[in-house]
């Protein structure tokens, strides 16, 4: 064999070993962005539950003649604005996310709000729908909490593959960028103040 038909088969044995393993990251990379997807469903899933219980809630609470009106409107508005926001698992903005985010901040507070006002109604506590719900409500909370931190890990290994050499170069030719991951809310690193 000469020189040059070494040359030529070391250069196509080259070429071929570029090429799968360009594949086989490319496919990596979709898998990981394929996982991220299906993580924020899972996210959007679980809040979709909590709008869901929602009503059977404050229709529940209704029932008690003199409870607070203003606290029960705050419920139903805040999961009104928290369910108009829709974000896509492949259009997932920092700017997005964080929409997403105060939303469901500002329906966890109602809901929050409402939970701490029923202490005050004893017939209300001891109705067995309203305790249903109330145990339904914090197991969807504990779902979310778990949800949202499987969507982070899933990001964070997304983010690691995408920013990793030599994957970097192919993820920046094919359009694969970073994602953002869920964060804590402004004010969450100071304990709540419990008073009685």
């Amino acid at each position: 064999m000469s020189t040059k038909n070494i040359t030529l088969i070391v250069v196509v044995a080259l070429l071929l070993i570029l090429g799968i393993s360009g594949c086989n990251g490319y496919n990596g990379l979709v898998t990981q962005d394929e996982a991220v997807s299906n993580a924020w469903n899972k996210v959007q899933s679980d809040y979709q539950r909590r709008a869901d219980l929602i009503p059977n809630l404050v229709n529940t609470v209704k029932g008690e003649a003199n409870f607070e009106q203003t606290t029960l409107q705050n419920v139903i508005s805040a999961r009104a604005s928290a369910t108009q926001i829709k974000v896509d698992a492949k259009d997932l903005t920092p700017e997005k996310l964080q929409q997403f985010q105060a939303a469901q901040g500002q329906l966890s507070q109602a809901l929050g709000r409402l939970l701490m006002v029923t202490e005050n109604y004893p017939n209300l506590r001891a109705n067995d729908a309203f305790r249903g719900l109330q145990a339904q409500l914090e197991g969807t909370e504990n779902r979310i909490k778990v949800s949202r931190n499987d969507f982070n890990d899933a990001v964070q290994q997304y983010n690691v593959k995408v920013r990793s050499f030599p994957m970097n170069i192919l993820s920046g030719m094919f359009g694969f960028k970073t994602k953002q991951g869920f964060q804590a809310e402004a004010g969450a690193e100071k304990a709540p103040e419990v008073k009685f």
